[in-house]
């Protein structure tokens, strides 16, 4: 038996009523969530593993109560889009970051329709015989690889570290198991802004609208756009060497003061116009600030709300 564990590298409010309520309840608000939910129909949980998947985010709000974290909710999508890399990996004897279309965790999030920041952990375990489907089995295996991205140690913990991150307020949940390997997913959604329709494919010099709305007596900090080109399919042996994954390219492609962001606001909601030229994927990063900064000035981004995923495809 062996298990894989591999590193993030990155660096809403949440329903007391839920939280407090009794589990028959807790579980026919995900039950209804997760019926409602129409994108990536395919990978849709069933009654047995929503069932297991509110079980293990017990066990992962019980260890971020012992950091003093809040409790995250479970995120049907952001479920689907680890279920669906889960099933891929299993599948093709893989295990990583990236799918075979090369793309990145915020990659699949975005292209599935979420539009919030989103950090990953991945693992999977691996038998010599085959992974039962029981309940029990699936169960123990999630638990089992849950507890050893919380057993991690400094400096190499960067799996705990996402684990019981303040900033996160959600979490998707996916797992698969195939043959001899069970994968195991977990997707922390950081989840501050309430956007308007926002196109997921412009043409090249394209105006378009970012219309995003900010909580009460919040204010945006600042708007960054990355450049990256379009993923490239990855074979499995390239995707089993990558261990860990940037939250960004090393190409800024727009930066957005608070000052100039300031003038875009009407109460708490912001009207960006967005125009990119060069063809390939552009992620946006929106910052949150518990004050408006509406005059030229120094300004930092560390231990900000970080609550986007946005990316944008130009062709």
């Amino acid at each position: 038996m062996r298990v894989k564990l591999f590193m993030w590298f990155v660096i809403s409010w949440l329903s007391v009523s839920l939280i407090n309520a009794q589990p028959d309840t807790i579980y026919t608000y995900y039950k209804s969530m997760n019926d409602a939910e129409i994108r990536l129909i395919a990978f849709k949980d069933s009654e047995n593993d929503l069932q297991l998947k509110i079980i293990q985010l017990d066990l992962i709000n019980s260890n971020r109560k012992k950091f003093n974290a809040e409790n995250v909710m479970l995120d049907i999508l952001a479920s689907r889009v680890a279920n669906k890399m889960c099933r891929e990996a299993s599948e093709n004897n893989f295990a990583g970051h990236w799918n075979m279309a090369g793309e990145k965790p915020y990659h699949r999030y975005a292209f599935a329709g979420g539009k919030d920041h989103i950090t990953e952990n991945a693992s999977a375990k691996w038998i010599a015989g085959t992974f039962g489907s029981d309940k029990e089995t699936t169960l123990k295996t999630m638990l089992e690889l849950h507890s050893l991205f919380m057993a991690e140690k400094s400096p190499n913990d960067g799996h705990k570290k996402n684990c019981i991150n303040k900033m996160h307020n959600y979490v998707g949940i996916g797992m698969y198991a195939k043959g001899h390997q069970f994968s195991y997913y977990e997707e922390f959604i950081d989840r501050y802004f309430k956007f308007g329709e926002i196109p997921q494919l412009v043409q090249p010099g394209e105006s378009f609208s970012l219309t995003v709305s900010t909580q009460p007596e919040k204010y945006l900090l600042c708007l960054l756009a990355y450049y990256e080109k379009k993923p490239e399919s990855m074979l499995v042996k390239s995707i089993n060497r990558k261990t860990s994954y940037t939250d960004f390219s090393n190409k800024e492609a727009l930066r957005i003061y608070p000052w100039e962001l300031a003038k875009m606001r009407k109460d708490h909601t912001y009207t960006i116009e967005l125009k990119f030229t060069k063809p390939g994927l552009y992620y946006i990063h929106l910052y949150q600030n518990n004050t408006e900064i509406k005059t030229e000035k120094t300004f930092d981004t560390d231990g900000k709300v970080e609550g986007s995923g946005i990316v944008i495809k130009v062709e």
